[in-house]
């Protein structure tokens, strides 16, 4: 698909219910992302699926918008920019390294969020619609006090150079560190990328035994009451903050799931194989 094309916006923003804005400004930016979250799933099915994930901008919107699917960070934030770019947004991409267990930092390139400037003299914004469960709005991303958002309190903070030894790898001059409800989140890069320069990210979160994407299978959505996923065979709802959980025993039932629950059909249940890629000690 190509993403300048009107047939092209008109199509993603019927895939996620969503009015071809007035203006590319800072409220129509906040609709956009509420709906895209709300509308196409954060999943890691091509992976267990045996697909390819093909970082190009017309491969991508084939899947997101054209096979109406979901993905990670790398697929969903890429199409999204594709379709604020053609709607007049300024968009750049940035690389950040996620914080794991113990405070770890993971790989570079590790996610890939978005800078958006508008042309109402807001911003400039973070806008991310792959991290999962993260904020429903954009943040400001220029801002370092509490941001509240109907996910939790954000807070964007700048970080120390690695030189002066504040005791986190990673740091570089001018990195952000983005945290949620006090936890941290991940290291932002502010330099701008291209999503060429993401291929090695994805291809270790596709291959590695190290990558939590590799190692189980997760389809999740923003519901206007709070959130559903299907972790493997288990459907989990939170509803006003309640949490629900429901085994589901036959293969027709997961299958049922992702159609009914996140539009998808699938001709066959994803399945995770022990990888092996780095060797048994990799």
């Amino acid at each position: 698909m190509d993403p300048q094309s009107p047939q092209t916006v008109d199509a993603y923003l019927d895939r996620i219910g969503a009015h071809r804005p007035a203006r590319p400004d800072a409220a129509a930016l906040r609709e956009l992302q509420l709906r895209h979250l709300t509308a196409v799933p954060f999943e890691n099915l091509s992976i267990h699926l045996g697909e390819d994930i093909v970082l190009d901008e017309n491969a991508l919107l084939d899947k997101v918008v054209g096979a109406r699917r979901g993905g990670f960070c790398y697929e969903l934030n890429a199409t999204f920019a594709a379709l604020l770019r053609a709607l007049g947004y300024r968009v750049t991409l940035l690389q950040a390294r996620v914080y794991g267990d113990g405070g770890r930092l993971g790989i570079p390139y590790d996610h890939l969020a978005l800078r958006v400037e508008t042309d109402d003299g807001t911003g400039p914004w973070l806008v991310d619609v792959g991290f999962g469960d993260h904020a429903r709005h954009p943040l400001a991303l220029d801002d370092r006090t509490d941001q509240e958002d109907p996910s939790g309190t954000f807070r964007i903070r700048e970080t120390p150079d690695a030189e002066d030894g504040d005791g986190a790898a990673g740091a570089g001059a001018g990195d952000l560190d983005v945290l949620r409800d006090g936890a941290l989140q991940f290291r932002l890069d502010l330099r701008p990328r291209a999503l060429a320069d993401f291929r090695a990210g994805a291809w270790y979160h596709c291959t590695s035994p190290a990558s939590h994407f590799t190692r189980s299978v997760v389809c999740s959505r923003l519901t206007d009451e709070g959130r559903v996923t299907l972790s493997g065979r288990t459907l989990v709802t939170t509803v006003r903050g309640e949490r629900r959980e429901v085994p589901l025993a036959t293969d027709a039932e997961v299958l049922d799931a992702y159609r009914e629950h996140f539009g998808l059909r699938l001709h066959r249940l994803p399945t995770v194989h022990q990888v092996e890629i780095f060797g048994r000690n990799g």
